[in-house]
């Protein structure tokens, strides 16, 4: 009976080892929770920085897990890129497009510890011109380092957003959009390629602005083709609310979800307000290389209105 026994617990054993090699059993790799995070970094691009759908993310996470008062930062930079490519004209020939990787490393260290870390970019990678093979490989180059440079700060949990759409009215959902179209399939064919956690923004979007304009054809999400409104910000944000089953995310509109509960416009108004001083104090206090950012607060300062708004927004969800 004993040999028995421990026939059993040395097959059990086997097939544990087998399951686990096979990737069956892999409780290490679990995903680090959003409601344990402390800290959370948003990295991007002019669309990220803009930040309406970081602060819909925070009031609704705010909302979902009251309990919690993570840390979001937003550290995206208009212009930027992971592929180091610029227009010769770019800004009507003022300066190149930055490259992420020429501050990533003080981003890193002057932000640690985060728990999360969002990633949204495209947009500028291929550089506004027809697909190009060369082009394609640098963006993918940039995403992987991008991906091991936030492994090696020891970040907890990395997520990809796929590219937002390209709203050029003039060429329909062609033009720019085939090459945003590829960067997306290539992002969404990491989860399985490598394991990567991605959200896609990019093809609800488009969906979303095809029915659009089956009844207007004028309708745009983004004027300028690039920048979405607030209509295009609340398709980012909900892509990212259903992703984590969070408040919002079965709603239609962003108006529909402000007044879900009586006070939610008014958390969503002081983190908006809290994320447009911090997110310009965090690119002063990290550093970059793009003209033309505003000058944010010293941190000392910006931390002293943050912890002000804080209790403000204690106060509002305590009553």
């Amino acid at each position: 009976m004993q040999k028995s026994g421990c026939i059993l617990s040395t097959l059990f054993v086997t097939i544990y080892v087998w399951m686990a090699g096979m990737g069956v059993i892999r409780a290490q790799d679990a995903p680090y929770p959003l409601e344990h995070a402390k800290r959370i970094l948003f990295l991007g691009n002019s669309i990220t920085y803009g930040g309406d759908y970081v602060s819909i993310f925070e009031t609704s996470l705010s909302v979902s897990y009251p309990a919690n008062n993570p840390e979001v930062i937003n550290l995206a930079l208009p212009s930027e890129t992971v592929s180091g490519l610029s227009e010769p004209d770019h800004a009507d020939g003022k300066f190149p497009r930055p490259c992420l990787f020429s501050r990533v490393t003080s981003v890193l260290q002057k932000s640690k510890p985060i728990d999360i870390a969002f990633a949204c970019y495209g947009m500028n990678d291929g550089i506004y011109l027809p697909f190009d093979m060369n082009r394609f490989e640098a963006y993918k180059r940039g995403m992987i380092r991008l991906r091991d440079s936030l492994e090696a700060a020891g970040v907890k949990r990395i997520i990809f957003m796929t590219p937002p759409i390209h709203d050029d009215k003039d060429k329909g959902l062609g033009g720019y959009n085939l090459v945003l179209d590829k960067y997306a399939e290539w992002l969404l064919a990491q989860r399985k390629a490598r394991g990567w956690e991605v959200i896609d923004v990019h093809f609800p979007m488009r969906a979303y602005l095809e029915k659009k304009r089956q009844k207007d054809a004028d309708f745009k999400l983004a004027e300028d083709g690039v920048h979405p409104g607030k209509e295009g910000h609340w398709l980012i944000a909900k892509a990212l609310l259903q992703y984590f089953h969070l408040q919002g995310g079965l709603v239609k509109t962003l108006n529909d979800f402000l007044e879900s509960q009586p006070y939610i416009v008014n958390l969503y108004t002081l983190i908006g307000k809290r994320q447009s001083f911090m997110k310009d104090a965090w690119l002063t206090y990290t550093g970059h290389e793009r003209p033309g950012m505003p000058i944010g607060l010293p941190m000392e300062e910006a931390a002293i209105q943050y912890e002000q708004l804080e209790r403000e927004i204690f106060q509002l969800k305590r009553n």
